[in-house]
C-alpha cells in the first residue's frame, strides 16, 4: 500500500490566494481516480527553504493524501506537471511512502 501526499501551495508566489474551486478541482479528480483522499485545510502547514543563505522562502500549503495499492508513478509524474501548472509553481511535492496498514 502507498500514501501519497500532495503539497498544494495557498498563494501564487505573487502571494495571490488561490480560488477555492482550484482545491475543489483536484479533490474531484482525485476522488474520481483513486475512490477517495482525506484533506488537510483547516490548519495550514508552513514549509520554510533557503534560497540562498540571505533568502529564505516560507509558503503555506493544505495537504491532500491518497491511499493505493499500485503507485503509477507516470500518471502521478503527469498529474505533478498539470498541478505545477494550474498553480503555477516551478515544482509542486507530491510524495509516495510505501505503507503498512497495522
Amino acid at each position: 500500500m502507498f500514501l501519497i501526499q500532495m503539497l498544494l501551495p495557498l498563494y501564487s508566489n505573487k502571494h495571490a490566494h488561490f480560488p477555492k474551486e482550484l482545491y475543489e478541482e483536484v479533490k474531484n479528480e482525485v476522488v474520481a481516480h483513486f475512490g477517495g483522499l482525506t484533506a488537510y485545510t483547516q490548519a495550514p502547514a508552513k514549509g520554510l527553504w533557503q534560497e540562498s543563505k540571505e533568502h529564505t522562502v516560507q509558503d503555506d500549503v493544505v495537504i491532500y493524501e491518497i491511499m493505493t495499492p499500485l503507485l503509477d508513478t507516470e500518471w502521478w509524474k503527469n498529474y505533478r506537471k498539470e498541478l505545477e501548472k494550474r498553480f503555477m509553481q516551478t515544482t509542486l511535492i507530491i510524495r509516495a511512502h510505501e505503507i503498512k496498514i497495522l
